[in-house]
């Protein structure tokens, strides 16, 4: 009875409830402009498909396995990138947060750093001028976590991940790094490697804050439409036009 309450109510709140309301005009319409209604339905079931949890790990899922968790990573510096802060939000020992994917990012970064004993390299800068500075909210949440002022640096200019990487190469020449633990989301990693290979740095991939399981299974739940799976879908294609775009202007 719960699983069916859930069922029901995915399609009476966005975006469920817009994939009915498409779906009810474009019935109407069949009757009146019949070529009009074929090509809204064609749109409402692709809008339907993208908003579905069975999609949207699809398509994300491809990305997230281009590389595996090392085990027992070997390098002499760990870069982790940026995903996206707040600036006017309290946190325990100031105003700032990264947001839910950046903040997963640094806590594994973190903890690699106590396992390794390996400094930190955080790359973001401030996106928008509503957002916060990526990098230096990161340092303040790394010293809170225990980390060493001095075993903490900062890249904190980037705008994306091109220029993550093209900064960051520069602090690591700088600091006479060489050998890099590259942690980001594993949705993001093909691209982020590709960049920073771009930029004349060979690293390490070390994926984190994964979005779907390596064992895969169906339920009839991940037919149903919600928002998480739309951003989800969003996030995925972004990425592949982002490679896309990546290899074909370089």
């Amino acid at each position: 009875m719960v699983y069916f309450v859930k069922f029901v109510y995915s399609f009476l709140l966005p975006p469920g409830i817009f994939v009915v309301l498409l779906l009810l005009l474009s019935i109407w319409l069949w009757r009146k402009v019949r070529r009009a209604s074929l090509l809204l339905a064609v749109l409402t079931v692709l809008f339907y498909l993208s908003s579905t949890t069975l999609v949207a790990g699809a398509l994300i899922g491809v990305l997230e396995r281009t590389y595996v968790q090392p085990s027992d990573p070997q390098g002499d510096v760990i870069v982790v990138l940026g995903g996206g802060a707040t600036r006017a939000t309290p946190d325990l020992d100031g105003q700032g947060n990264l947001y839910g994917g950046a903040a997963n990012r640094l806590l594994a970064a973190a903890r690699l750093h106590r396992e390794t004993g390996l400094p930190i390299l955080f790359s973001g800068g401030q996106v928008y001028s509503y957002t916060g500075n990526e990098a230096d909210i990161a340092r303040r949440q790394l010293i809170a976590l225990g980390i060493p002022e001095q075993s903490i640096l900062v890249e904190n200019r980037s705008l994306n991940t091109e220029q993550n990487a093209e900064y960051s190469a520069e602090i690591l020449k700088q600091k006479g790094f060489t050998h890099p633990v590259l942690v980001t989301s594993a949705f993001h990693m093909a691209r982020s490697v590709h960049e920073f290979r771009h930029a004349g740095v060979d690293v390490l991939p070390y994926p984190v804050d994964y979005r779907t399981d390596e064992e895969r299974s169906f339920s009839v739940s991940k037919l149903t439409p919600n928002a998480d799976a739309v951003s989800t879908t969003g996030t995925a294609l972004k990425e592949y036009l982002g490679l896309l775009a990546a290899n074909i202007l370089r």
